[in-house]
C-alpha cells in the first residue's frame, strides 16, 4: 500500500483513474491487481479528499487504533500492542465486496475523526480524548507507553535511530522505482531495478543494520534471539521485523534472500515472532489482502 504513487497513476487528465492505474497495474510483473483490487486503491486514495465538516470525538474507554481491514499501514501498531498484551479496539473500516467502498471510512471523514491525519487513516484514539494521526507517531507513543523504547533518552534515541535505519530501506526501496505505479520507467528498466535492488542494494543496506545493531544488543540467555538494544525487545526489534518478515507477498521470497547473510537481523525477527502476544496474534489475525 505505501509504495503505491497514485499521484503518477492519475496524471493523465484525459483517462479514467481506474483505467491508469489498471495499465500501471497490467505492467507489473511484481504486483498484481484485478479490479476489486483496484477499487480498493482507489477508496485508499480518497482519504486525500478534504471535508469541511468537523465534530468531537468522544474519548474511548481503551485505546482504540482506527483503519482500514488491512495489515497496511497500521499493522506494526498492532503487533506493538500484541507484544504489550495490551487489550485495545480494533476498529476496522469495512470494505463492502460488492461495491469495494467503505461507508464506515467515509462516515469518519465526515465527522472529523480524521482530521489528525488530514483525513486518512491510521489514528489512534486515547482513553485522554487524544487523537493521534501519522503511523510512525502511533507507533512511537504505543512503543514508549508500553516500556518498549528504553529507560533514558539516550537508549531512546538509539532505539528511533535503528527504527529510522528501518525506514531508510524502505525508502530506499520506493525510490528505486521499480513500482506497479512508476509510469516513468519502462518494463525492462524496472525489472533491472528491482534486480539491482535485491540483489545488491538492499543486502548492503541490511549487511551495515547487522553491523550497527551488533554493537547496541545482545544476544538471549538460551542464545536463539537477539534484542536490537539492551536485554528485552524494543520498537527497534519491530521495526526489523517489520522490515524483513511484513513485506508484500511478491516481495517476501526476495527480502528472504536479501537477508541471508544477516544472521542478527534474522534473530531479531524470529524472536519477535517467538512472543506468546505476537504468535497468537498471527495466527488469528483477520485474513487480508495486504
Amino acid at each position: 500500500v505505501r509504495d503505491l504513487d497514485l499521484a503518477q497513476a492519475t496524471r493523465n487528465p484525459n483517462r479514467s483513474i481506474e483505467k491508469n492505474l489498471r495499465a500501471a497495474c497490467s505492467r507489473s510483473r511484481s504486483l498484481t491487481m484485478n479490479s476489486a483490487t483496484t477499487s480498493l486503491l482507489l477508496l485508499l486514495s480518497a482519504s486525500l479528499t478534504p471535508t469541511a465538516a468537523f465534530a468531537a470525538t468522544p474519548a474511548p474507554s481503551r485505546l482504540e487504533l482506527q483503519y482500514f481491514d488491512l495489515r497496511g499501514a497500521a499493522e506494526t501498531s498492532r503487533i506493538l500492542l500484541a507484544i504489550a498484551q495490551q487489550p485495545y479496539t480494533d476498529t476496522r473500516f469495512a470494505i463492502d465486496p460488492s461495491t469495494f467502498q467503505s461507508q464506515s471510512f467515509l462516515e469518519a471523514k465526515q465527522n472529523g475523526s480524521l482530521k489528525m491525519n488530514l483525513n486518512r487513516a491510521p489514528v489512534l484514539l486515547t482513553p485522554e480524548g487524544q487523537t493521534i494521526g501519522q503511523s510512525k507517531a502511533i507507533e512511537r507513543y504505543i512503543a514508549k507507553k508500553f516500556g518498549m523504547m528504553g529507560k533514558t533518552p539516550e537508549e531512546e534515541a538509539v532505539i528511533d535511530c535503528i527504527a529510522e535505519h528501518c525506514r531508510d530501506v524502505r525508502d530506499a526501496a520506493r525510490a528505486k522505482g521499480f513500482s506497479a505505479f512508476n509510469k516513468q520507467k519502462s518494463e525492462d528498466e524496472k525489472a533491472t531495478a528491482r534486480k539491482e535492488w535485491f540483489e545488491t542494494d538492499m543486502p548492503e543496506m541490511l549487511r551495515k543494520i547487522d553491523e550497527a545493531v551488533r554493537e547496541t544488543g545482545m544476544e538471549s540467555e538460551d542464545g536463539r534471539y537477539f534484542y536490537a538494544f539492551g536485554s528485552s525487545t524494543s520498537y527497534a526489534d519491530v521495526a526489523i521485523w517489520a522490515m524483513l518478515r511484513d513485506c508484500l507477498e511478491g516481495d517476501r521470497e526476495d527480502t528472504k534472500k536479501a537477508s541471508e547473510g544477516c544472521t542478527v537481523l534474522n534473530k531479531i525477527a524470529d524472536g519477535v515472532e517467538s512472543l506468546d502476544g505476537v504468535k497468537k496474534w498471527l495466527e488469528e489475525r483477520p485474513v487480508t489482502m495486504f
